[in-house]
């Protein structure tokens, strides 16, 4: 990305922004399962499980989602903290793709250390948080928060920034929890981190189109290519640079760029 395009490059994905970031997003994309319910526990809740399932076909990851809230008798807070253990032996039949039963259990097992043993997961993510810094301090320490009580077939479903991963679904959930802006896509409940140290969550789409447009110059979607991305964003918007996750999503997915 050259100084010659910044001006060009910049208001074309502001105005990519304004077209992708709007209520009509939602009917679409997996937020709109966490967006059925209230009470910050609750979303925070719905939202993390749906980011952990959000790889594949939109509409199954959607559909899923929705039954795993069902299971949840669509109480998600008060199943994580109350639910018998035959209450949670009824998630062993849920499956995504290879989410299957048992690491739906451990997740609710790990999810009830996290809300009892550390006040939520809005805690255990903000007091990870470094300030000054981007949220990887946070991710690494959420992820040896989370596998503290075991659980090591299910460590594939959970990112570990540590060994390179890009993190695409926790850092959609952040995403989701801290981005707070008018037009109401995002949740915006947490306050500890600033939309300012998010990264962008960076998939198949995002990657191809931020190496088009010359944000992305590294060929592997890794977290090397995450903070390369993330901080051609900042040069954008340092405040919010992750709002570019509509514009560059939106191109690929919506306008096949």
């Amino acid at each position: 990305m050259t100084n010659d395009h910044f001006p060009d490059l910049k208001a074309f994905l502001d105005e990519k922004v304004l077209k992708y970031n709007q209520p009509f997003f939602i009917e679409t994309d997996p937020i709109q399962v966490p967006k059925n319910f209230s009470g910050k526990e609750n979303i925070e809740i719905a939202a993390f499980l749906t980011a952990t399932i959000a790889w594949g076909n939109r509409l199954s990851i959607i559909k899923n989602a929705t039954k795993l809230m069902t299971l949840m008798d669509n109480q998600p807070h008060d199943f994580v903290i109350n639910a018998s253990a035959s209450d949670i032996k009824n998630l062993n039949h849920f499956v995504h793709r290879t989410f299957n039963g048992s690491d739906c259990i451990f997740f609710i097992r790990s999810l009830r250390n996290i809300y009892v043993k550390y006040g939520g997961l809005q805690y255990l993510f903000e007091s990870g948080f470094q300030k000054d810094e981007s949220v990887k301090s946070a991710l690494t320490g959420f992820y040896n928060s989370f596998f503290e009580i075991g659980g090591e077939r299910s460590r594939k479903h959970v990112s570990n920034v540590e060994n390179g991963a890009s993190a695409k679904r926790l850092n959609m959930f952040l995403r989701w929890m801290v981005r707070s802006d008018k037009n109401d896509v995002d949740f915006g409940l947490w306050d500890g981190i600033p939309p300012s140290a998010l990264m962008l969550p960076l998939d198949v789409h995002t990657g191809n189109v931020g190496r088009k447009l010359g944000l992305l110059q590294r060929k592997t979607n890794d977290w090397k290519a995450v903070e390369e991305v993330t901080q051609s964003l900042r040069k954008f918007d340092s405040a919010d640079p992750v709002k570019y996750d509509f514009a560059l999503f939106g191109l690929g997915v919506f306008e096949r760029f």
